[in-house]
């Protein structure tokens, strides 16, 4: 029996994050000018390639040209398109495209896009088909979302085996983009969908709640600040663990950006992949970061600006990772996800990183994606 995948790719999806604008939602000819590169389909490639073993398994029925077609007949998987976009990619393709899955009779609709793209999916089969996300935006707060390209086909992979996989209800959000590049998160509940519920590779939904313990945070800052070597560049992750060490330092802070301080004064805020990569170029740099409450990633969520070539150029020994124990703790036990984007760099960023927890207090924590979870399981 032929496992029925529906695809819809969002070809423009994260586009402006790369760029610093914080979403691609109605900015992608503006992402395209300032140089930044489409990438969906590379994630989408990299989630289909986990399936060539399943070719004789599995049907792939999408849209025309770059919204799935391209990727699915580049592996060679049997593709029937059965909706064409006559123009630019759209929030109405996406949606009359899952209404053509759902007619069809789709087993499962996979789809690579941010929180935007999901809305759209929501708005057109609600919880009427079972679907699954690829991260590929800017802004991925849905429980929809595999935790990375991988992990989306490694779910796919189960069901076309036949394995006893339990279909859960997930919140389907999104924040107002607009607010979110003044600094402030607005999310709003749009809707629930129905997913494969694996937890080794479906995420939680992001934690919003806001760090009540001060004085941990406090310590965090103050041990942070005294470790600072002199003539060397900081760059300094968004989140408000992060911005809590700006504060120590007296620092204006980008909440939801990327800073860059040397000798505790502030060099430039909000900061594009490409201007990183230009001030930092042949300099002694570290790199400050956290992780997203209630999912774990250290990269790959809402720090774009954070590109492979960057992180390959400061090194992990030169990456320091700040984090309450509480937040740690809420992971029960799941390690911290690195999705650069680049599996190699992921793989180089696998296993056990130093955590600051507070003052002159660390614990030792461990960084995997799905591939190497797996061989750790087997």
């Amino acid at each position: 029996m032929q496992f029925k995948l529906g695809l819809i790719v969002n070809p423009v999806a994260g586009l402006g994050g790369s760029v610093a604008l914080k979403g691609s939602d109605g900015m992608a000819y503006q992402a395209i000018e300032l140089g930044a590169e489409p990438k969906a389909n590379l994630r989408t490639k990299a989630a289909l390639e986990v399936l060539l073993p399943y070719k004789d398994l599995l049907s792939i029925y999408t849209v025309n040209d770059a919204m799935g077609e391209n990727t699915a007949k580049e592996l060679g998987f049997a593709t029937e398109v059965i909706y064409h976009s006559e123009r630019s990619t759209t929030s109405s393709d996406t949606e009359l495209a899952a209404q053509a899955f759902q007619q069809l009779g789709v087993d499962l609709i996979l789809f690579a896009g941010g929180d935007g793209t999901a809305r759209n999916i929501c708005h057109a089969v609600a919880d009427t088909v079972p679907v699954l996300g690829i991260p590929a935006g800017c802004k991925i707060h849905s429980g929809v979302y595999a935790i990375t390209p991988k992990a989306a086909g490694r779910v796919v992979e189960m069901l076309v085996k036949g394995e006893l996989v339990t279909l859960a209800d997930a919140d389907v959000m999104d924040i107002d983009e607009d607010a979110f590049r003044l600094g402030t998160v607005k999310a709003k509940r749009y809707g629930e969908m129905q997913v494969p519920s694996e937890v080794r590779y479906v995420q939680a939904v992001k934690n919003g709640g806001k760090e009540t313990d001060e004085l941990v945070l406090a310590d965090i800052a103050a041990h942070v600040v005294s470790e600072m070597e002199e003539d060397t560049l900081y760059v300094m992750g968004s989140g408000s663990t992060v911005e809590a060490i700006m504060q120590e330092m007296g620092l204006e802070n980008t909440l939801l950006g990327v800073d860059l301080v040397e000798n505790q004064n502030l060099v430039a805020q909000d900061l594009t992949a490409q201007q990183l990569l230009a001030i930092t170029y042949a300099r002694s740099t570290k790199l400050v970061i956290t992780l997203i409450g209630g999912q774990g990633h250290i990269f790959g969520r809402g720090n774009q600006q954070l590109s492979p070539a960057l992180i390959r150029a400061i090194g992990k020994d030169n990456i320091i990772v700040v984090a309450t124990k509480t937040k740690l703790q809420a992971l029960n036990g799941r390690p911290l996800i690195a999705d650069t984007g680049d599996s190699e760099l992921d793989d180089q960023l696998s296993g056990y990183i130093r955590v600051t927890t507070g003052f002159n207090d660390h614990v030792m924590y461990a960084v995997g994606h799905q591939d190497t979870l797996q061989a750790q399981e087997k």
